[in-house]
């Protein structure tokens, strides 16, 4: 089965936008069916928690369905939703940060022993379950120990595969900027995953 080509997912956006916007509420859910698994990904990975996830997964399309009629439809929906669950989660995090400290590792139980988080349901070898958890442990934990700004970066351009150009529009941020924290961001990784290895 062959992909359908860019312009053609981009006409058939267009489409479902002018038709959004026309009161058809199919075609809004039909846009949120196409990107809500990209938009939660997004919102998990800048926040580190399910439960902000969901809350920027909904708050983002909600916001997008208030504002539809402002919308320009010149530009792409995808970009738009994009930029508006990057606020929404940065806005998690201040909000968190006002309150406590944003955790950099795994919280303990009562008896010290450290709480591994969940990230998914694994196929059922237990062996395979706990490499598959504890690697995915590791690289969140380092991810998280971004500040939040290299963590927007850094998932933009090395998870969604964005260009400098577009990361630096959705974050509002010159092209300077956005190599300059994905590099910090990056070399930052690489250091502490050196030191999470060096140790195991």
């Amino acid at each position: 089965m062959t992909e359908q080509p860019q312009a053609t997912l981009a006409r058939d956006e267009s489409q479902l936008v002018s038709e959004a916007k026309g009161g058809n509420y199919s075609a809004f859910d039909e846009l949120v069916n196409r990107y809500e698994k990209k938009i939660y990904r997004l919102g998990m990975n800048i926040t580190g928690n399910r439960e902000d996830a969901e809350d920027v997964l909904q708050d983002a399309f909600l916001k997008a369905f208030e504002h539809l009629p402002d919308f320009r439809e010149d530009s792409r929906f995808y970009t738009w939703i994009v930029r508006i669950a990057v606020n929404e989660a940065l806005m998690k995090l201040r909000k968190r940060r006002t309150n406590r400290e944003i955790p950099m590792e795994d919280s303990e139980d009562e008896n010290g022993e450290v709480l591994v988080r969940e990230y998914a349901d694994w196929k059922p070898n237990p062996e395979q379950q706990f490499a598959q958890a504890e690697l995915e442990r590791i690289l969140q934990g380092a991810v998280n120990s971004l500040p939040p700004g290299f963590r927007a970066v850094f998932y933009l351009r090395d998870v969604e595969g964005l260009s400098t150009e577009e990361t630096a529009e959705l974050l509002d941020l010159t092209t300077g900027a956005v190599k300059a924290r994905l590099f910090r961001a990056r070399l930052r990784l690489r250091e502490e995953l050196s030191k999470t290895f060096k140790r195991g």
